[in-house]
């Protein structure tokens, strides 16, 4: 299965002045926006990490998702969340050829972790041999940076600003996570229970 982000979260949406309020970065100099790309790179760098980290689409874009098989042919776990719509399902066979599904035959049972496509029939419909198929998922907590929750809002400039102050350190292993990020980010994290959790 793959996951692709189809839409980009715009430079515009990203909270660039409330990250420079939070490092306490000077104003007032004639250079206010001379770090503006850098500041937005650490931003991004520390979305998609939280992202991965809580499977939350922190501000709302599309994504695309693609799979070989359902996991249960009466339900599906999507792969992130909020999930706001599904704006197309369509089954590819083996040589390519694609076929849009009728959006009426699913309904979406909405969660903040685990949000689950359902059949309103008794079945997802069949996926052919060797074929897949593909979502398109509208996702994320708003259009608007103010839209996320104050917690993950922290924990990105938390985040940010680790990855600013230690831009030139090379010692830090991978996937470093400060302390107080995890903790803000922990009531995110998806719950897996049990042998097979989260197919």
């Amino acid at each position: 299965m793959m996951l692709i982000e189809e839409t980009s979260v715009p430079n515009s949406a990203l909270p660039v002045d409330a990250f420079k309020a939070h490092l306490r970065l000077g104003s007032g100099f004639g250079t206010d926006t001379l770090q503006d790309d850098v500041l937005v790179g650490f931003l991004r760098a520390a979305m998609v990490a939280i992202e991965a980290r809580t499977g939350k689409a922190l501000i709302r874009s599309t994504f695309e998702w693609s799979l070989s098989h359902w996991r249960n042919p009466e339900s599906q776990t999507l792969p992130v969340a909020p999930v706001h719509s599904i704006t197309s399902v369509r089954i590819v066979d083996r040589d390519g050829t694609e076929t849009l599904v009728d959006l009426q035959r699913f309904w979406l049972e909405r969660d903040a972790q685990r949000p689950v496509l359902r059949p309103t029939g008794a079945v997802l419909p069949m996926i052919p041999a060797a074929g897949s198929v593909v979502l398109v998922i509208d996702a994320g907590f708003g259009v608007t940076w103010d839209k996320v929750p104050a917690d993950l809002q922290q924990a990105v400039f938390l985040l940010a600003a680790h990855y600013y102050e230690f831009r030139d350190e090379t010692r830090l292993s991978a996937g470093c996570m400060p302390f107080g990020v995890s903790s803000l980010i922990e009531r995110y994290k998806t719950v897996r229970v049990g042998f097979g959790a989260g197919q």
